[in-house]
């Protein structure tokens, strides 16, 4: 039995991205949070931070 991907908006990934530079909560509480996965937030959180200065381009 194999598990289906779910397809994150690109709403949620900043949203919980955002979340986690906050850090107001951890990795763990996020993930609980969320219901995903804490190395999906990590990705998230540096895509975030590394693709930042194209808002302001």
């Amino acid at each position: 039995m194999s598990k289906k991907r779910r397809n994150h908006s690109p709403e949620f990934k900043s949203k919980v991205a955002l979340a986690a530079i906050k850090g107001d909560q951890s990795l763990t509480e996020l993930s609980q949070q969320y219901g995903i996965n804490s190395n999906l937030i990590v990705k998230w959180k540096k895509q975030l931070i590394e693709n930042s200065g194209e808002v302001f381009a």
